[in-house]
């Protein structure tokens, strides 16, 4: 859909791009636990946010150049369009960053403010997947296959989280 259509097109959830930005989220505290143990809460927060904003911002300006530009003149009202359709990929952060602020704020460890993260970055994808098969009136074969694939993908990471980190 290039950013006219979105612009036409009545204001809907960018399913996808929840999916993707929470499988994101969940791979940045993976990454992050790699070397030496997981970052304090304060850099886990920001790394979440950062890692959102940025994916966001690439996928915002890949959209716009793959779906008009240079044979469309660029505009701010395109670039703003597909930027709020695309947002849904950084508000995905959001909620680990809110969770690993909560844990910590609770004098929980860095280590326990990771999982925690990693969880609701998981619970997010899953419950993302799962809200855009019900959104489309899938089966509920569909909608329980939706849900355990993005499950398995979430544990991958989980354990890879595990492998790696030794935690």
């Amino acid at each position: 859909m290039n950013a006219h259509e979105m612009a036409a097109a009545p204001e809907r959830v960018e399913y996808a791009g929840a999916v993707y930005g929470s499988l994101l989220a969940a791979s940045v505290v993976v990454g992050s636990t790699a070397e030496g143990g997981p970052p304090s809460a304060g850099e886990l927060i920001v790394l979440l946010i950062c890692t959102g904003v940025v994916f966001w911002l690439t996928h915002v300006y890949a959209q716009v150049v793959s779906h008009g530009y240079p044979a469309k003149p660029l505009s701010w009202r395109n670039v703003r369009t597909v930027a709020q359709h695309e947002w849904p990929l950084a508000q995905a952060s959001f909620p680990p960053a809110i969770a690993a602020a909560f844990a910590s704020g609770l004098g929980m460890s860095d280590v326990v403010s990771a999982w925690v993260a990693l969880c609701v970055a998981v619970a997010g994808q899953i419950a993302w997947a799962v809200a855009a098969a019900v959104r489309i009136h899938a089966s509920m074969r569909v909608v329980i296959v939706s849900g355990v694939a993005n499950l398995v993908l979430g544990l991958a990471l989980v354990a890879l989280k595990t492998v790696i980190a030794g935690h």
